[in-house]
């Protein structure tokens, strides 16, 4: 269902062309300038992942950076985070994300990515190129990845991830700010190595006929990802929480697309919330938010509070022993133009093809 921004786009639609044009043309005119090499690009000494979408929000870029850093522990990789750190208000930049920092130092998304990967270097910068060289100063990673890096192209990158969402591929294709969510012009796409659709798995086969539709011409490899909840944890202790067994729960949120987390919780017990507490992406709890909470559970007859991974790293201490979180994971679904080859099959070969030798 369309936001209240998307329909003021709709309806201002023909007095913001013009302004979207504009910005269309002064973003491709900005990437000529760094393709031609009249803008500084930085070339960070490891191999480089961009992970960024062409529109604005929802596109699923923190579980990907999660994914990328769970291979890379896998692969047993010495892997840093370069990120913007949306809403985080450090005392100085750039600014090293621990376990223990505070949310409105980091930003959300930077704090749960260190609270899941504490052996990673996450760094918050805007200035990604300062950042990036501060961190090499204090040692080498083998692998950097850029958090909504797309269009931060003072830094080089050697794989472009370009993520969408199903409306990208529909309402607001090559719609432009301020007439839509695209922060450049369609063109803009022939940068990416790869495309990764975020769609839930009953739209699938209506996404890749979308997919193919709008990206065959560019021809990159598409993959499609959805969200998976393996389980509960309390929010208080990180441990594993029992599933809630029926019993009926409150659903919080603080995200981009709060009726997918909706969708998703449905799905994963089999029976909806007694309610869902909406609140803006990227929200700043509050103890009156918690107050507000644990007494909305208590006057529906909920036992439990279900929140997401992004929100809980915020609601933290606030907590009562009723909050409980999805233990998120990502999940792989079909793929086009990659020769039949998935997503986690694909990355092994372009990483495989890196030569770090070359930065030498």
């Amino acid at each position: 269902m369309p936001s209240l921004i998307d329909e003021l786009q709709f309806r201002l639609g023909p007095v913001l062309v013009p302004f979207s044009w504009a910005n269309a043309r002064a973003m491709e005119l900005r990437e000529s300038m760094y393709r031609r090499g009249w803008l500084k690009v930085w070339h960070p000494p490891s191999p480089t992942v961009s992970v960024g979408n062409i529109g604005w929000g929802g596109s699923g870029k923190t579980p990907m950076v999660d994914w990328l850093l769970r291979w890379a522990g896998s692969q047993a990789l010495h892997a840093a985070v370069l990120t913007r750190g949306y809403r985080g208000r450090p005392s100085s930049y750039p600014f090293q994300v621990g376990p223990g920092s505070l949310a409105e130092e980091s930003g959300d998304e930077p704090l749960m990515l260190a609270q899941q990967h504490p052996e990673a270097h996450i760094v918050v910068d805007p200035d990604r190129t300062r950042a990036g060289k501060w961190l090499f100063e204090r040692g080498r990673p083998d692998v950097v990845f850029l958090d909504d890096g797309f269009q931060h192209m003072a830094v080089h990158r050697d794989i472009n991830l370009v993520l969408l969402k199903p409306s990208d591929l529909t309402r607001h294709w090559n719609k432009v700010i301020p007439a839509g969510p695209w922060r450049e012009p369609e063109r803009a796409l022939r940068r990416a190595t790869a495309f990764l659709i975020k769609a839930e798995p009953g739209q699938f086969n209506q996404i890749s006929a979308l997919a193919n539709h709008r990206l065959a011409h560019i021809n990159r490899p598409v993959f499609l990802f959805g969200m998976e909840p393996v389980g509960v944890r309390h929010v208080l202790s990180d441990e594993p929480a029992k599933d809630f067994f029926g019993e009926p729960f409150l659903l919080v949120s603080g995200v981009g697309e709060p009726k997918q987390v909706h969708r998703t919780a449905k799905r994963y017990f089999g029976y909806r919330a007694v309610e869902h507490m909406a609140f803006p992406d990227h929200h700043a709890f509050t103890k009156a938010d918690v107050l507000d909470i644990v007494t909305t559970m208590r006057q529906r007859g909920a036992k439990y509070v279900l929140c997401t991974p992004k929100d809980a790293v915020k609601l933290g201490p606030m907590c009562t022993e009723e909050f409980h979180t999805f233990d998120l994971r990502v999940g792989f679904g079909p793929s086009l133009f990659a020769h039949g080859a998935t997503f986690p099959v694909w990355w092994d070969e372009q990483w495989g093809a890196l030569d770090p030798a070359d930065r030498e």
